[in-house]
Formats: C-alpha cells, structure tokens, sequence
C-alpha cells in the first residue's frame, strides 16, 4: 500500500530543519548546511545530487538510498525550490541542482503563484497554487501506486503532519545546535497524530529515528 512519507530530514539536537535567513548563497540558511554533515559526504548524495562516482557507503548511505526507493512523486515547498519570493520574475530559474534532478518523478512546488510547469530530464515540476490538498491529490495520482514522498522544508512537513497526511517520517539528527532557525517540531503533538512507534538507528554522522503509525 502507498505511503505519504518524509525521509531525510535533517534536524539539529535543538529541532531546527533549517538555518535563519535563507537566501541564495545560504539556501539552507545560516549555518543550515552542519544539518546536513552526514549526508553530504554518502554515495547516494555524490551520485544523486553531484552525479559523481565516490563517497561513502555504511549504515548513512543506507538510509540515504533508501529514502529514493518506491518513490513516484514529490511535494515540497517553494523555498526547498529556490530563493525566489513572491511572483515569479521570469521562467529562468530551475532549481538547485542542474540539468539533472535527482527526482526523477513529477515534483509538486506548493506555492502562491502560477508557473508553468517544467520538465528536466526525467522530472517534471508543477506549481500548485490550490493548497496542500490539491498537491497531495495530484501527487498521488502522479504516484501510481507508488509513495509519495514530502521533501521539505519545515513548514511544509508541518502543514502535511497537522493534516495527519503522513503516514511515517525518517529524522536524521545530527550534532549541530543551531540555537535559532526553522523549528519541525515545535507544538505538534505526534503521539495525538498517531506516531507511536519509533525505531532508532545509529549511523555514522547521524542518529536516525524513523516514527510511524
């Protein structure tokens, strides 16, 4: 059976998913990028993200491969899209991450503003103006039978967990304090939202707790 999942969501020891001040030379916010020490050095992150042929394998690595496995559509939020604010200037900016994403599945950027969608390589973005509703419902018809996986940021996972659409979610907490940022978790109630189950799992730069249903 199809799941709505988070996976990967990189947390610090104080719960923030992401630095202050995101902007395009800090698009995971100040100090964002120690949240993400563990990742960035595994296979799956050179391979998928860089298109390199190296990094690191081990108990990190699995998590990160994983969390590609049965995927067949994304939501995430616009700012996990790009810097952009407010209405779009033009049709010039793509993303992150080049002429190859590492999605390969129909995205789903919830956001204010019409855009055209797009396609590179073997994803395609649309740009949901209706809510996280309407998102989810295009999401899983995208998905055919597949997960569909909610990439971030924080305030998105936050929209989707209070409208109990996710069904588990994988937190990587790693060794960073932030001390202020973007919080995940703060005034939600997982055990009212039915996470009742968690399992934890030590990895290398990372302690990974995944919580479900």
């Amino acid at each position: 059976m199809s799941k709505v999942r988070v996976n990967c969501f990189s947390i610090s020891l104080d719960g923030f998913g992401a630095g202050p001040n995101q902007s395009l030379e800090n698009p995971l916010g100040e100090r964002g990028p120690e949240l993400h020490t563990w990742f960035f050095p595994t296979k799956t992150f050179q391979s998928q993200v860089l298109k390199q042929d190296q990094g690191q394998t081990g108990v990190d690595n699995t998590m990160a491969e994983k969390s590609f496995e049965d995927v067949g559509a994304w939501i995430m939020g616009r700012n996990m899209f790009g810097p952009v604010r407010g209405r779009w200037p033009d049709d010039s900016w793509k993303g992150w991450w080049g002429d190859v994403p590492p999605y390969q599945c129909e995205v789903f950027v919830l956001t204010h503003h019409p855009r055209t969608s797009f396609a590179l390589a073997d994803t395609t973005f649309h740009f949901v103006t209706d809510g996280i509703h309407s998102a989810m419902d295009k999401a899983k018809a995208a998905a055919k039978g597949k997960d569909v996986r909610i990439g971030g940021g924080a305030s998105t996972i936050r929209q989707y967990l209070r409208a109990g659409l996710i069904d588990e979610m994988h937190l990587a907490v790693g060794p960073a304090l932030l001390g202020k940022g973007e919080p995940l978790l703060q005034g939600i109630d997982l055990p009212a939202l039915g996470f009742t189950n968690v399992k934890l799992i030590h990895g290398e730069g990372a302690s990974h707790y995944w919580l479900s249903k």
